[in-house]
């Protein structure tokens, strides 16, 4: 059983979804820290709800990225974790945890990379009026959104798309996806 640490920034809709399927038997792994930059954000409050260890910091109490990286490389050797997951996490990794993690920090995207990479990709999306958008679940390099493509699912944009019901579709899928993409690189790793 893979040991993992999910990094999310805000409500952990898609940290619930990994915690749910764990719990369903869909997905054979161990949360075994939460790793949260936003202190009062929901995901905390899903993870203590599971009964998950937190790591929670703001990112300008510290000198630079490289340390508050390393403070949470700490934590994941002492735990053990095996992969990093991102889920809405909302910071550029950097060196540090891409050293001590090459090929095993995976992130999940709302839209079909390379298109609408970055913040905002359902608004993003919307505002160039594709009749496709999706999800994509790709390992993280040092770029933005710009690591190997794993897995890719398309969403249709309906003609009176909001922004709102785009979100819904996007996050549907994201929850079926995610769990599933990630049982089938835990059990090839």
């Amino acid at each position: 059983m893979k040991k993992i640490a999910v990094f999310a920034s805000g409500s952990g809709t898609n940290f619930q979804a990994i915690l749910d399927a764990i719990q369903d038997g869909k997905l054979d792994c161990k949360v075994e820290l939460l790793v949260c930059d936003k202190k009062g954000a929901l995901c905390i409050q899903r993870a203590e709800k599971a009964n998950i260890p937190t790591f929670v910091f703001t990112a300008k109490q510290y000198e630079n990225k490289a340390a508050y990286e390393q403070e949470i490389l700490q934590q994941l050797k002492t735990l053990d974790v095996e992969f990093i997951v991102l889920a809405g996490y909302m910071r550029l990794i950097g060196p540090t945890l891409l050293t001590g993690f090459q090929g095993k920090i995976v992130n999940i995207h709302p839209s079909l990379l390379p298109a609408f990479p970055g913040k905002d990709a359902i608004g993003q999306a919307i505002r160039a009026g594709v009749k496709k958008s999706g999800v994509t679940i790709h390992f993280v390099d040092e770029g933005m959104d710009t690591g190997p493509i794993i897995d890719q699912q398309e969403v249709e944009l309906d003609e009176n798309e909001t922004l709102e019901s785009l979100q819904e579709k996007i996050h549907m899928v994201e929850h079926q996806l995610y769990p599933a993409v990630l049982q089938r690189l835990f059990q090839q790793n």
